[in-house]
């Protein structure tokens, strides 16, 4: 393994998708791979960079997000450890139709592209599991794409705390985000103004839905984030 600064599990052990891989392709898999470390704000690739690496989180969050007019950002999804990405734009050899920064930290295993699609090719179970996530992640992109342009603010909102709280769970009250999210990348995962997200999010206090204290939000009223959602 390349750069092999700490012991990590094999990406098998991580990721089901590796579980289809033979003996010998697991084996070029470690000889191949490299870990990987990015600092907070980092940026691990731009929209528009020539896919040359397949990647999978370590450890640490990463976001995957777009650039739009003036500069602001959408926030187009949020990474958990083991989570793969970057593999659209390398399996049809495109560039990267988005950008991915380091949230916080983070170490990741990285893969390039050659050896990836070589692994593709020859192996029909993996060919068929990264066909299923990519379906997965279509679907819930189109899901997201209705969301955020046809649910009102409350909506929005509500369906990004869920989001949170389904990606990263809660820290050990549970009742607490397990994610310190500044009010500004909350506003861009629910394509609002940042000034509504604060709005917002202190209306969800005064009803008692959540709890806040800087950066850290308590679920108070699952039920009621998720009628909310439901209802946009």
């Amino acid at each position: 393994m390349k750069q092999n600064e700490e012991e990590f599990a094999p990406m098998w052990d991580l990721n089901p998708l590796w579980n289809t891989l033979t003996d010998e392709q697991k084996e070029q898999l470690r000889e191949q791979v490299e870990i990987v470390h990015y600092a907070k704000n980092e940026i691990i690739h731009n929209d528009g960079d020539e896919s040359k690496y397949v990647w999978m989180l370590l450890a640490g969050k990463v976001r995957i997000y777009k650039e739009g007019i003036g500069q602001r950002q959408q926030i187009i999804r949020l990474l958990k450890p083991y989570d793969i990405f970057g593999y659209r734009a390398c399996t049809v050899n495109e560039p990267y139709n988005s950008s991915a920064s380091a949230f916080e930290a983070c170490t990741v295993y990285r893969l390039d592209r050659e050896h990836f699609n070589e692994l593709i090719r020859a192996n029909g179970a993996l060919c068929y599991q990264v066909m299923l996530m990519m379906a997965k992640d279509l679907a819930f992109s189109e899901i997201q794409t209705v969301n955020l342009t046809q649910k009102h603010i409350r909506g929005r909102l509500a369906e990004s705390l869920l989001l949170l709280l389904k990606n990263y769970g809660y820290e050990k009250d549970g009742q607490t985000i397990a994610m310190l999210l500044p009010r500004e990348d909350l506003a861009n995962m629910s394509n609002m103004t940042t000034s509504n997200a604060i709005r917002t999010l202190s209306q969800f206090a005064q009803e008692g839905l959540v709890g806040i204290d800087g950066r850290h939000i308590r679920i108070l009223d699952e039920r009621a984030l998720e009628k909310i959602s439901r209802l946009g």
